[in-house]
């Protein structure tokens, strides 16, 4: 990560409340090809939440901790405060001397955006800013959340813009908090109603929809430099599985989530304005800033 912080752009992506089960099955079947086309290998590694539901979870990852691989450790990782005695802590981590990695990618010159999602992004509260409030730049609007069956067109629409009107020369960290997969999704299954409710076939369904879509955030992100992305659940959700249903709760399919990480590429030929091509490296809307 030290190469790749400073001189590439930065997406996190993540697809809140994806089970891994169903993202497995899903790109072993042929459903999810753009998600599938740039997994290593097509296959989603599986990993495990660094917490059981969205603000638990995103607060862990924006202090470094992302899913930890599903296999005994210690597991190196790729951003860390840096933290006496830290045992993840390795040659290629990316370390900073500030409390969250966003203010860490801030302090390297990072122009920081959050493209929120989920209720604990919206701003509409003081719980709801302390996520958004750690970027320098925060956007938020009904058309984004867990209502709108267009939410993931309207957030890319945002982030399209918010990549449009940077100056070329600026790094970007942009982070997306997707939400079509959280309940309610009924709406993106042909045939289901609001009255059978949210169902796994309706998740697998918002998947779908996602991917659909999802082409345009990578390209975008990919448009003005090399781009380094993950893309990962923070936690699933239970649909009856052992009688349960939804999440902050213990079951496997809460804590057993989908994560990639890999580069994407400006168009050939079409390098960003005035930068050199890289390195080849292993309602109205809400709007904050500061």
């Amino acid at each position: 990560m030290n190469d790749v912080v400073g001189s590439h752009d930065i997406l996190l992506v993540t697809l809140d409340t994806l089970r891994y089960d169903v993202a497995a099955e899903l790109a072993e079947a042929g459903r999810i090809p753009h998600l599938a086309g740039r997994l290593p290998g097509g296959r989603w590694e599986e990993r495990h939440a660094p917490g059981s539901f969205t603000y638990a979870s995103h607060q862990a990852i924006f202090a470094g901790f992302l899913p930890t691989p599903a296999a005994p450790g210690p597991h190196p990782r790729l951003f860390a405060a840096s933290f006496t005695g830290s045992e993840t802590t390795a040659a290629g981590t990316f370390v900073y001397d500030a409390p969250d990695l966003v203010s860490g990618l801030a302090q390297a010159g990072y122009r920081t955006v959050c493209i929120g999602g989920v209720g604990f992004f919206n701003k509409q509260g003081p719980l709801g800013s302390v996520l958004p409030g750690l970027f320098h730049e925060s956007h938020w609007a009904p058309e984004f959340g867990v209502t709108s069956p267009h939410s993931f067109e309207n957030q890319i629409a945002r982030a399209e813009r918010v990549i449009r009107e940077l100056p070329a020369e600026q790094r970007l960290f942009l982070f997306v908090n997707v939400s079509a997969l959280h309940q309610p999704n009924w709406f993106h299954l042909p045939g289901a109603t609001r009255e059978a409710g949210d169902s796994r076939a309706t998740h697998a369904a918002a998947l779908e929809y996602v991917d659909r879509h999802i082409g345009r955030l990578f390209a975008a992100a990919g448009s003005r430099r090399r781009c380094f992305a993950v893309v990962c659940s923070d936690h699933g959700t239970a649909y009856g599985d052992d009688g349960y249903t939804g999440h902050r709760l213990g079951h496997e399919c809460v804590w057993t989530v989908p994560y990639a990480h890999f580069f994407l590429d400006p168009a050939p030929g079409d390098p960003a304005p005035g930068d050199p091509a890289p390195a080849d490296p292993a309602p109205r809307p809400t709007e904050t800033a500061r």
